[in-house]
């Protein structure tokens, strides 16, 4: 799963449309991805701030924060993502509330990517 999180540095998978100019985000991962350093830049606005390889990662783009962590489960893993917004009360829950519908969005899209790639290396 992690290394799907790192394909955010290609694009935002979720509603292509709004927020990757109408590109849709690639269906097959870049393997090259996974090599990180602080400061990359993701999703267009965010800059890495740190990571874990394999676990987790922290991404910030001004007063804005989001933390995706991997946890191993059973036969899988799950994903936790957290977003923190800085500054006014009010436009934090604004800015919550259009970001719970493209997140949903985002997760939903990484994990059947990852379902799919790990059905079809099950396979090979």
């Amino acid at each position: 799963m992690f290394c799907w999180v790192c394909q955010l540095r290609a694009a935002p998978y979720s509603y292509d449309v709004l927020d990757n100019f109408g590109r849709r985000s690639p269906r097959e991962r870049d393997p090259g991805l996974v090599h990180l350093a602080v400061g990359q830049r993701f999703m267009t606005v965010f800059r890495l701030q740190s990571f874990a390889s394999g676990q987790q990662i922290t991404l910030r783009s001004g007063s804005v924060a989001v933390t995706y962590r991997i946890r191993p489960e059973a036969a899988g893993s799950r994903l936790h993502v957290r977003v923190v917004f800085g500054g006014r009360r009010l436009a934090g829950r604004v800015l919550a509330l259009g970001d719970l519908v493209m997140m949903r969005k985002q997760l939903l899209t990484l994990k059947s990517l990852a379902e799919r790639e790990s059905r079809v290396n099950s396979l090979a």
